[in-house]
C-alpha cells in the first residue's frame, strides 16, 4: 500500500467514525431503542440509514463508470448474488448479536474510544467469534475439497 492509499483510508475511517458518532449510532441504548419496534421505538436511526443509502445509490453509478478505483487496481464488488442458507443464517446471527449488544462492527470499533468494560467485552467476543467462524469455514472448505477429490478419483 502506498502513502496515498493509507491517507485516503485514514480520512475515510475518520469520516465514517465521525458520522457514526454524530448520528449516535455508537450509543447502544439508541440502537436498541431503534430495534424495539413494539416498545420505546426510536425511528431516528432510520433517517441515518436512509441518508447513507441515498448517498450510496446516487454515487455508486458514477464511481463504477471509472476504469478503476482511485487507490486500487480493480473494483471489488460481490461476486455472489443469490440468497442462500449461509447468508440467511449469517444475517440472522448478526441481527441477534446487534440486538443483544446494541453494536454492529463499525460503531463497536468506534465505541472502543470510550474504553469501558462493556465495549471491551463486546469487542473481544466479536474477535473470538470471528476467529472461530473463520476456522470452521476453513474446515468446511477443506472437507468439501476432500470430498470433491474422492468423487473425482471414483470417476477416474
Amino acid at each position: 500500500m502506498n502513502l496515498k492509499s493509507l491517507l485516503i483510508a485514514l480520512v475515510s475511517g475518520l469520516l465514517f467514525g465521525l458520522g457514526l458518532s454524530v448520528a449516535q449510532m455508537i450509543d447502544p441504548a439508541k440502537v436498541v431503542n431503534f430495534l424495539d419496534v413494539t416498545g420505546r421505538w426510536d425511528p431516528s436511526l432510520a433517517f441515518v440509514m436512509a441518508g447513507a443509502l441515498a448517498v450510496n445509490i446516487l454515487a455508486t453509478p458514477f464511481i463504477l463508470k471509472r476504469n478503476k478505483p482511485v487507490c486500487d487496481t480493480l473494483f471489488r464488488t460481490p461476486l455472489k448474488e443469490q440468497i442462500d442458507r449461509r447468508l440467511i443464517i449469517g444475517a440472522s446471527l448478526f441481527g441477534v448479536g446487534w440486538g443483544i449488544a446494541g453494536y454492529c462492527p463499525g460503531p463497536m470499533i468506534t465505541a472502543v474510544s470510550f474504553v469501558s468494560t462493556d465495549i471491551m467485552i463486546v469487542l473481544v467476543a466479536y474477535i473470538v467469534g470471528t476467529f472461530f467462524t473463520r476456522l470452521w469455514m476453513r474446515k468446511q472448505t477443506n472437507n468439501q475439497t476432500e470430498q470433491e477429490r474422492q468423487v473425482q478419483s471414483c470417476i477416474e
